[in-house]
């Protein structure tokens, strides 16, 4: 029997160094069906209470099919935390530089979104390198609802 081991005890086989990354590298992220539980906890966690995002009538008055996402719900899907990409720089992550984003669409009560993350630029340092990801939401009529950048400061290989 093989004895347990605490740091082999990981979502993913192996560490990644800045070194590791590809240009085009993608990580997908789950898709989520925008429910109501989900406006609900963003309302929440957020404080916004204004109708157009918690009142169906509200919107319905105002030409819309449902419960409008706030941008930042839609935005926050994109986080690497809801994917795998974390646990692949679990030693190497020193930190999370910068974030920018584009709501190109609406994203409504009943929508599926589907985010994901592309490495499209590695700019190498001494002992670090900034990983820079775009990143992407569709919704299930295949429409870029959301476009945005993030940029992650990612230790090099130890010697």
């Amino acid at each position: 029997m093989t004895e347990f081991d605490p740091i082999k005890h990981r979502m993913v086989a192996a560490q990644r160094w800045f070194e590791d990354f590809v240009l085009g590298e993608r990580f997908v992220i789950p898709s989520r069906t925008q429910t109501s539980a989900v406006f609900a906890a963003f309302q929440t966690a957020s404080g916004d209470t204004h109708p157009i995002h918690y009142d169906v009538e509200y919107c319905r008055a105002r030409g819309m099919p449902d419960l409008l996402a706030h941008g930042f719900q839609t935005l926050v899907h994109t986080a690497p935390g809801a994917g795998l990409f974390p646990y692949l720089v679990e030693e190497s992550l020193i930190g999370f530089l910068e974030q920018s984003s584009k709501f190109l669409k609406p994203v409504y009560a009943g929508d599926t979104i589907y985010p994901a993350l592309e490495v499209i630029e590695l700019a190498p340092g001494r002992s670090t390198g900034v990983v820079t990801l775009r990143s992407t939401v569709h919704n299930q009529r295949r429409e870029l609802v959301l476009e945005g950048m993030q940029k992650f400061l990612v230790r090099r290989r130890p010697a």
